[in-house]
């Protein structure tokens, strides 16, 4: 059976970085085949995977939209393998990019296509990770749906618990066949305050875990280097693993 897991989260929290540090967490501990998915229109897991992405999902679409299919094949048939062509097969992991929409503002049909693309696909794969935009567009899209676990990644800040919140109550509502719903708390630096334990307790969230802040993160992200090949003794790797471990220690 595929182990399914989604992030969520608002800009700026790191949950990229998190869905990375995920993805070599299951490589280590060999629950492949793995497939990583990013479902955000400005994609970047494959910055923090080290992988060059040739072709998206919405790039393919927008081609078929120009009715560029040999002679001889069908729509359905030459889509299917334009598809499949844009997967980026690597030793460890494929990864699958969403990319573009067909038009200013909308992102109705390209999640659409990621939806419909990943059912063919998961049976391929034991694990798929899917990293999903900024804030709620993507369950209100319901592209994450039917998953064993949606991770809400938020720094400690008002702002982005208020997101996690939003977030959590959003999945619950529309019914999107999530198991479990869960807080990692990222880029940490110092013991929780009381205002922020008030925070967490009022987000009725379950809190996993703290990754713990660390500069390295930072001059890979400035020095355009893959944080998927942080030292294993990094601190905020160490931490995500643990938090990793006490979430899969129950399956």
């Amino acid at each position: 059976m595929t182990l399914s897991i989604a992030f969520s989260g608002k800009g700026g929290v790191g949950k990229t970085t998190v869905a990375g540090m995920l993805i070599r967490y299951l490589i280590e501990k060999e629950q492949g085949p793995l497939l990583a998915v990013d479902a955000d229109s400005n994609y970047n897991l494959n910055e923090v995977l080290g992988v060059a992405v040739e072709q998206t999902l919405g790039g393919v679409r927008e081609s078929m939209k120009k009715g560029d299919v040999p002679s001889g094949m069908t729509k359905d048939r030459f889509m299917s393998m334009r598809l499949e062509e844009a997967v980026v097969e690597e030793k460890d992991f494929d990864l699958v990019v969403m990319g573009q929409p067909e038009g200013q503002g909308c992102y109705c049909a390209a999640n659409t296509l990621l939806s419909q693309f990943l059912l063919k696909l998961v049976d391929n794969y034991a694990s798929i990770v899917m990293d999903n935009e900024a804030g709620m567009e993507h369950i209100s899209r319901l592209t994450t749906r039917n998953i064993d676990y949606l991770l809400v990644v938020s720094d400690p800040s008002k702002r982005g618990l208020q997101a996690a919140q939003r977030i959590a109550e959003l999945a619950r509502d529309l019914n999107i066949g999530v198991r479990e719903t869960c807080l990692i708390l990222n880029n940490v630096r110092q013991e929780m305050t009381a205002p922020i334990k008030a925070m967490l307790e009022g987000t009725g969230l379950k809190l996993l875990g703290s990754v713990q802040a660390d500069e390295t993160i930072a001059e890979y992200d400035l020095n355009g280097r893959p944080t998927f090949e942080l030292p294993r003794d990094n601190p905020a790797l160490l931490s995500a693993f643990a938090i990793f471990d006490s979430l899969f220690q129950k399956r």
